[in-house]
């Protein structure tokens, strides 16, 4: 069994902040690759932002670059997104995710390299 669970979301105003978590537990542990996706109203889900288990190494959108930071806390079994700068375009439900990775370093930015998802959580910036 393996779980994801998000916390965080909420209502900002633009320009504001969040940070969002996500609770590991389960077989998922420091040797996954973590990542964040988001779904707009009416839209597809799209990769955010991916990190290494070892955090060496980390990945983003271009839309996100410079504005929203992901970190993990290998100890505490738990996934970030710090999200500055917030824009109503950030309007989104962020889903994390698990994959098992073959090398430390590796992390990843498809859909299907993923493993575990967790439910969601609603992110809504207002302009």
């Amino acid at each position: 069994q393996a779980h994801l669970v998000e916390s965080g979301g909420g209502l900002v105003q633009a320009g504001g902040s969040l940070r969002l978590s996500c609770a590991a537990s389960g077989r998922i542990r420091s040797n996954y690759a973590m990542g964040w996706f988001r779904q707009a109203p009416g839209k597809e889900r799209v990769f955010v932002a991916a990190i290494s288990p070892s955090a060496d190494n980390t990945y983003y959108a271009d839309s996100v670059e410079g504005r929203f930071t992901i970190s993990r806390d290998n100890a505490k079994n738990t996934l970030y997104l710090q999200m500055n700068s917030l824009k109503p375009e950030d309007t989104a439900v962020y889903t994390c995710a698990a994959g098992g990775a073959d090398s430390s370093r590796h992390y990843y930015t498809e859909e299907y390299e993923y493993d575990y998802w967790g439910q969601g959580t609603q992110v809504t910036v207002s302009s």
